[in-house]
């Protein structure tokens, strides 16, 4: 041991003199330096800025949050959040500052590694277009001549995600691109060219070029919501509406909080405070997670069920709801409230079957003999005074007919509607046969059938005397609350576990049935003492299941029973997604070029890529499966793209490519032999000479050609089955495991020869190098956030914000907005020769809010292909519409608002709005084309123009328009409206001021609720308060559904299904190789990202484990082997996965996590099981259709985009997981 000395000491002091500056005092105690501040130059360098620039961020993380960026000599150095909001009033907290460590890291991507700098191709396609322009001088043969030549066609697809992108130019890549567009439409037709760009709040203009420039080609723009499965179709389902919700500052309001599969602090980061604060006034809050989530330690209370068992949980609050505050007691408002709100007073006409009875369809007007217009759509009731059915206000059959004006409200004029038809003169009791599914799942998907009790009287019908009762009646019944005198099978209380006690959900979820009690009688309890201050938040926790609809309707009636929708502090939340446009109108007509042609085609995202990767080919889940024994054997023998190919040709769903031939050539064919296009389309279908491109997607000419992809990471983040993806649709290397199913369709042609490579082009436009640019054929360098302008709004909070540009975008980067605009006018180069103006045939679906939803009468179903019904376009089959399309003006089109706005003006939600007045006021701000296709219109030449352009046009930022938009509806309720928004007849919020600060926007009604007043935003409070009806059959909140396919499933009504059993349906998947476990795999969203956004940022994956990882719990864990950061392999029959695993107590056993989303860009090592570089997360999962989402043509059961459509769920699958070899290769 070495002793310290004073010399020791005075020795390291003098010594400093040779290391650090300065001058020791004789006594060294001092140590003077000479000298300013040089020392803190980096420091204050790196700090200081000429200018801050207010902009957003444009990712889907609901956030929009304002930031100040800060900029010195033209780079930016950094940014923070902006605290400019408007103040919410003295009694709730304010919404700034927003914002989350992802969103400050974000100006690390503008000078990244990953940042795209130059337009990039892959070599071998390159070189095989500039060999191919040495013998076609004209763009469009020389990439005929490349994708015609099936051995070069097929050598760049292979290359594909290997590598190989080549630096070019943009005049070279803008020929390429539109060369393959001019020629796919010309030789395939417009219908085989489709765009994909999700969330268009998050970055409207720069959403709207892309979506304009492919509706103009004639081409189809894919939904997201649905696919994103953040859709909910319980929202159509319910409330015929899609989605409308709280912002965050309504959370404040609410004093009992439940969230329920939405882990807020994690995926709502900035508007997290409310909830946190609202617990300081007395808010009760419960989550519900089956692992310990973020949120859960704000919680009063955690109650974790088995992952996808929600449903049940909800059934037996409900089953707690109604009998202690509906049987046992009546709370009046409660009462009030579902007579005046929901269709449980409403009758249903009941049918033999078995020895009883089982639900069938409302009771309408038409059924008593009303012939009038629409009374087939007019759903009865009865009156408790007179005791006879009545039909009330507010139904569809009010909505679209002439004699309906003034009489589609929820006004009940006297009438009070009876709930219940138990001890009602002239009633008796029958038995009731109603579906359950937590038997039977070892065999079947379908279920068993159990008994229960209900009310009837007889009716007099147009076909005889029926029986009938209400909706409410059959609640009571299918969740299990007994009444005196009743026949069938009843619990005897909470204790039994019979459908659907607390007891009961108890054996499926492990939460015990006292806790499920409590919950559920407080929730209801706050209702009535609170004025309906109940509030549930929802996330895709419980939304991206296979059965997610039914988990949905059971929280919905919840909230229905308790009063709570459509009250501030009250109602349901659902949050996945940055889904609120808030000036919807105007981006829609850009996006859609509604301003030069309407309609545009669209697809539905999930059915379009389970088709075209051909997934359908592997599953083994028929439709029948699903089928209630109850049934009447509708999808007996019937696959899911059986069911897809029956929406399609019924004009439920739209289907593109539409056809087996180019729509061009059908117009062509039909003027040549003098039929009207349409007619000839019907004779061509009924002889079999014309089929739909969905009878037999495999074959060549059925496939879709050029696929663009903007502001998205699809095979990064959102594919679903994404091994299927790289084998069918790129024909690339992949990892899919499975073995096709021997279930085939006997209507859908199966081609022995497999798919392989569909796709001719892929581009991908982005800022940073993603899994899409890695597997694309053309990557574009887009500009970032802070590089372009455009606009921004979200669901959370009620202000429109604007992107400015802090920066000129660097190196050869471009908006996205200016990306389109040069293709479409080489397009217009191009097109001469190729494509001039030429008719198109299109086949467009039967639309929600239109008249369209008067197709199906009643909900039942007959299909033209077998002789149940005539052909008739629009009716039973799709509109067949022609349009004229001018390639050549293409380009002057995409910078020139069209003509249409003048003679038509807008529509949105059925809200017809004249916009001539704003067509006039956007010449003077924009200026006018001056010559050519587009002379004289307004310019939205810039993206500012644009922007500009959709707040001018929507009624959200526009006083005029909210203001006629509502006499408009003034004139179809009866109902006073337009006093929401009179104070702001007046304003109009422009591009300058949304760049200022962010803007409140104004009460419209292309929205539910309203901000008039001051008060914060809520869904369906205008619907309540001004008696405004929902858009649904009835007219109000829909708790029962009678389309043909929810009874043949057995869904008319809410109840539980249990998450798919893959083990029946696919088998075992382990290997034996070792010690393996399977698991419920499971990805929800990231701390560390939003999506693949930030995952590969530096800042996050500091913050982060970094790369791949799996959460697991310890006993998982120990089963195979494994500690923590251990390498492992997951793999399924889809794909196979390599990670490092993290082991957490938070996580159950038998489930595992791997986040949304880990890209392929960082650290994802070789897998032992497949030989190449391990996947995504979702190399793991497949798509799985259900029948009832591509139901439609009737009521709220009918098409829009986003609105509705099959889900792209995969929260049912399972895994198996093994301990790897810890030496790992890339």
């Amino acid at each position: 041991m070495t002793t310290r000395t004073d010399a020791t000491d005075e020795f390291l002091v003098k010594a400093g003199r040779f290391f650090t500056p300065g001058k020791v005092s004789e006594d060294l105690r001092t140590v003077t330096r000479e000298g300013g501040r040089e020392g803190d130059i980096f420091y204050r360098d790196r700090w200081s800025h000429d200018k801050v620039v207010r902009s957003t961020h444009g990712v889907n993380c609901t956030g929009s949050c304002s930031w100040k960026v800060y900029v010195k000599d033209g780079v930016i150095t950094w940014e923070s959040q902006q605290t400019d909001y408007p103040t919410v009033g003295p009694d709730s907290p304010e919404y700034e500052p927003r914002g989350c460590p992802r969103g400050a890291a974000f100006s690390w991507y503008t000078y990244s590694p990953t940042r795209i700098r130059y337009p990039y191709v892959r070599s071998v396609l390159l070189e095989a277009y500039r060999l191919a322009k040495t013998q076609h001088p004209d763009p469009v043969d020389a990439w005929a001549a490349v994708v015609g030549d099936e051995k070069t066609r097929t050598a760049y697809q292979r290359a594909r995600g290997k590598g190989g992108l080549v630096r070019s130019s943009w005049p070279e890549v803008n020929e390429m691109i539109a060369a393959a567009h001019v020629h796919t439409a010309k030789a395939h037709g417009p219908d085989r060219i489709f765009g994909f760009s999700p969330i268009p709040a998050m970055s409207m203009a720069s959403h709207a070029a892309g979506s304009r420039f492919i509706s103009l080609m004639g081409g189809a723009m894919l939904s997201f919501y649905d696919w994103y499965c953040d859709l909910p179709v319980a929202s159509p389902q319910v409330f015929g509406d899609q989605t409308d919700v709280p912002e965050s500052a309504d959370w404040w309001n609410a004093s009992y909080l439940i969230m329920w599969g939405a882990n807020v602090p994690t995926t709502r980061t900035p508007d997290a405070h409310f909830m946190t604060e609202a617990r300081y006034k007395g808010q009760k809050v419960v989550t519900v997670s089956p692992d310990y989530a973020d949120n859960t330690k704000f919680a009063d209370e955690w109650l974790n069920p088995h992952p996808g068992t929600d449903g049940a949980l909800g059934m037996a609050m409900g089953h707690v709801i109604l009998k202690e505050f509906y049987v046992e007691r009546q709370v009046p408002r409660f009462v009030d409230y579902v007579k005046k709100y929901s269709d449980l007073p409403f009758l249903i006409t009941v049918k033999e079957k078995d020895g009883a009875y089982v639900p069938d369809k409302f009771l309408t007007s038409a059924d008593l003999g009303d012939d009038s217009e629409g009374s087939a759509f007019k759903t009865v009731l009865v009156d408790s005074a007179s005791g006879r059915p009545v039909v009330p206000n507010g139904s569809l059959g009010f909505r679209y007919s002439e004699s309906g004006k003034g009489k589609w409200n929820l006004d009940l004029e006297g009438i009070d509607p009876a709930l219940s038809l138990h001890n009602a003169g002239g009633s008796h009791n029958v038995e009731v046969l109603l579906p359950r599914f937590d038997v039977g799942q070892e065999d079947s998907e379908g279920g068993g059938v159990h008994t229960r009790g209900i009310p009837v009287v007889p009716v007099n019908t147009t076909g005889g005397e029926r029986l009938v009762t209400t909706v409410f009646d059959l609640m009571l019944a299918q969740y299990g609350v007994g009444r005196d005198g009743l026949p069938g099978q009843w619990p005897t209380g909470y204790d039994d576990p019979a459908p659907y006690t607390p007891a009961w959900q108890e054996e499926i979820t492990s939460v015990p049935a006292e806790q499920a009690i409590r919950i559920g009688r407080e929730f209801a309890q706050n209702a009535e003492e609170s004025g309906g201050r109940s509030m549930i938040i929802l996330g895709a926790g419980t939304n991206h299941w296979f059965h997610s609809d039914t988990i949905y309707r059971t929280f919905l009636a919840m909230i229905t029973l308790t009063g709570c929708q459509g009250v501030n502090g009250g109602g349901w939340a659902h949050y996945v997604g940055q889904e609120k446009v808030r000036p919807i109108t105007g981006w829609a007509n850009l996006a859609f070029a509604l301003d030069w042609q309407r309609p545009a085609r669209q697809m539905i995202g999930t059915a379009f890529w389970y088709v075209n990767t051909d997934q359908w080919r592997y599953d083994n889940l028929g439709a029948g499966l699903l089928a209630t024994p109850l049934g009447e054997g509708r999808f007996e023998n019937r696959s899911m793209i059986d069911t897809i190919a029956q929406s399609a040709r019924s004009g439920w769903m739209p289907s593109v490519p539409s056809f087996n031939r180019n729509p061009i050539e059908i117009v062509r064919e039909a003027r040549a032999a003098g039929i009207d296009p349409p007619e000839y389309v019907k004779q061509q279908l009924l002889s079999g000479d014309l089929k739909f491109a969905i009878e037999d997607p495999d074959a060549p000419e059925n496939w879709p050609r050029v696929l663009t992809l903007w502001r998205a990471n699809l095979l990064g983040s959102s594919s679903k089955g994404n091994e299927y993806f790289l084998k069918h649709l790129l024909g690339t290397s992949n990892a899919v495991r499975a073995e096709e199913t021997t279930d085939r369709s006997d209507h859908v042609t199966w081609r022995e020869d497999e798919a392989v490579g569909k796709l001719d082009l892929l581009v991908s436009i982005d800022f940073r190098m993603t899994s899409s640019g890695l597997f694309g054929d053309i990557l574009l360098p887009a500009a970032t956030w802070y590089e372009k302008h455009d606009l921004s709004s979200t669901d959370m909070h009620p202000y429109v914000h604007a992107f400015t540009p802090a920066i000129d975008p660097p190196w050869e980067t471009k908006s996205d907005y200016d990306i389109f605009g040069d293709l479409g006018r080489k397009v217009s180069d191009l097109a001469p020769g190729h494509l001039d103006t030429v008719e198109d045939l299109m086949a467009i679906p039967l639309f929600h809010d239109t008249a369209d939803e008067l197709a199906v009468t009643g909900g039942v179903v007959k299909d033209w292909k077998t002789g149940e019904v005539d052909l008739i376009p629009g009716v039973t089959a799709p509109k067949f519409i022609v349009t004229e399309r001018d390639y050549t003006a293409i380009g002057a089109k995409m910078s020139a608002l069209g003509p249409l706005l003048d003679t038509v003006g807008t529509v949105t939600k059925g809200v017809a709005v004249k916009t001539g007045p704003e067509v006039e006021l956007l010449k003077k701000l924009n200026g006018v084309i001056p010559d050519g296709p587009a002379a004289g219109r307004p310019a939205i030449v810039t993206a500012a123009q644009a922007c500009e352009a959709i707040l001018t046009l929507s009624g959200t930022t526009n006083g005029r328009v909210a203001v006629e938009g509502f006499r408009h509806m003034e004139e179809r309720t009866g109902q006073q409206l337009a006093d929401l928004a009179l104070d702001n007849e007046g304003k109009r919020i422009s591009f300058a001021d949304t760049q200022a600060r962010p803007v409140p926007v104004i009460t419209s009604p292309e929205w539910s609720g309203s901000e008039h007043g001051g008060r914060r935003y809520t869904a369906f409070t205008i619907n309540v308060e001004r008696l405004k009806p929902w858009h649904t059959l009835t007219g109000r909140q829909s708790l029962f559904l009678d389309h043909d396919w929810m009874t043949e499933i057995g869904e008319q009504l809410p109840t539980f299904r249990p998450p798919l059993n893959m083990h029946r349906l696919y088998g075992d998947q382990s290997t034996g190789e070792g010690r393996e476990v399977t698991v419920r795999y499971l990805t929800p969203h990231s701390k560390w990202s939003i999506h693949s956004e930030y995952q590969d940022n530096l800042f996050m994956l500091s913050l982060s484990r970094g790369g791949p990882e799996i959460w697991m719990s310890p006993e998982d864990a120990d089963a195979i082997g494994v500690k923590d950061n251990e390498w492992i392999e997951a793999y399924n029959r889809n794909g196979v996965v390599v990670a490092r695993s993290i082991v957490s107590h938070r996580m159950p056993k038998g489930t595992v996590f791997m986040y949304h989303a880990k890209d392929r860009t960082v650290d994802v090592p070789k897998t032992e099981t497949s030989g190449m570089r391990g996947g995504i997360h979702n190399s793991l999962t497949r798509l799985l259709i259900k029948p009832t989402h591509v139901a439609g043509g009737y009521a709220q059961l009918s098409f829009f985009l986003n609105y509705l459509g099959p889900t792209g769920n995969q929260r049912d699958e399972v895994t198996v997981i093994r301990r790897r070899s810890q030496e790992v290769e890339y």
